[in-house]
């Protein structure tokens, strides 16, 4: 049986020059009392955000490590209880976002309702249209990054406006576009090719291929733009196929390229939009028996394990074009820590594991080291 759930998530505004005309509406939404989430490098945009909303803005909180520590979350749950804020705008990627999610969650597990969100994303991840999030709890042997799904912390509203991503770094920017693609990939597990999520995650995956296939190299989103060698109509196109990928994310489940990401990025520290790089392209060829003719959506020329092949080759290759890191000992991982990986993985995500078929342990234990 096939389903589709939705998530409580109410308006998505999307376009040039609507960021400071969507904020000065918030109360419109039912945004009141806001206390501001982001990160130091964002401050100039933040003020930027805070200008736009008036004086309806209750403080702001901007100490938001990688792989959201809980201590970060305690600490901003504190803020929001200390402001008297009824709702959270979070400005920034992935940490930003989880970090909100996680706040609205335990003030709701304290007080007994959710803080509503309005995301203003900076990165291309998808996690603006996500209920999912990832606590790191720094307390016990082993850092581990554990993952929630809770609804009621979808956020409300999003604004979608290139005027929001054209600072974002090059490799961030780029690599998180490489975490979405992962969300349409790896959102096929467990759905069938005729699946609503099936058919908007390859039309985002096209979306970011057709794009990013003719990117400029080495040099800055800003750079570039002045430049016109890419339009903030391109930009736009990058955060709609974001959207797309991630499109009906409580209807789909995620799989092995997402978990070992979590144990890298959560228990060893490898920043969050590097790890798609790494992992999706080898997983998809490791999972090919099990993903079948599924993956076909994405490309139409080829079936099978053939699929597989065509969309690995198509995602790695654009890892290389974009000059991204492909490997972990690109990025300085210690390869001793390789069967560490292994362990947590095998204890903490056996389904995960287990797509890769017969004698997957082994397999595992392959693709890891490929991984390295």
């Amino acid at each position: 049986m096939q389903q589709l759930d939705f998530l409580p998530q109410e308006k998505v505004v999307w376009g040039r020059q609507v960021l400071a005309d969507a904020l000065a509406r918030l109360s419109r939404y039912g945004i009141d009392r806001p206390i501001l989430f982001t990160v130091e490098p964002l401050a100039g945009l933040a003020k930027e955000v805070v200008a736009a909303i008036g004086s309806d803005v209750v403080g702001e909180f901007l100490d938001f490590p990688p792989h959201v520590p809980e201590t970060a979350v305690n600490n901003a749950l504190r803020a929001c209880e200390s402001t008297g804020a009824r709702s959270v705008i979070a400005l920034g990627g992935g940490s930003v976002l989880d970090a909100a999610k996680a706040v609205s969650h335990f003030h709701q597990v304290r007080h007994g309702r959710p803080l509503p969100i309005v995301a203003l994303p900076t990165t291309l991840s998808g996690s603006e249209f996500s209920h999912y999030f990832g606590v790191t709890e720094t307390i016990g042997e082993v850092k581990f990054k554990r993952s929630y799904a809770v609804r009621e912390t979808a956020p409300r509203v999003v604004i979608i406006d290139p005027e929001l991503i054209r600072g974002t770094p090059r490799g961030l920017l780029l690599s998180s576009a490489i975490k979405g693609i992962d969300h349409a990939v790896e959102g096929m597990r467990l759905v069938e090719p005729d699946h609503p999520h099936a058919i908007l995650a390859a039309s985002g995956v096209a979306r970011f291929l057709r794009v990013l296939n003719v990117w400029p190299s080495a040099v800055e989103t800003q750079h570039a733009l002045d430049a016109g060698s890419i339009t903030p109509d391109d930009l736009l196109q990058l955060q709609l196929a974001a959207w797309q990928c991630y499109f009906f994310p409580a209807s789909v489940v995620y799989g092995l390229s997402h978990r070992i990401g979590h144990i890298l990025g959560g228990t060893f520290g490898v920043p969050h939009s590097l790890t798609s790089c790494v992992t999706l392209a080898p997983v998809i060829e490791a999972c090919a028996s099990f993903y079948g003719d599924k993956l076909r959506i994405f490309n139409g020329r080829a079936s099978g394990r053939e699929a597989a092949s065509v969309l690995s080759s198509d995602i790695g290759g654009l890892v290389n074009y974009l000059g991204l890191p492909s490997k972990l000992r690109e990025i300085g991982f210690d390869r001793s820590l390789i069967s560490h990986v292994a362990e947590l993985l095998l204890e903490n995500y056996p389904r995960e594991v287990e797509d890769l078929g017969v004698d997957a342990r082994f397999k595992l234990a392959d693709l890891l080291e490929n991984l390295w």
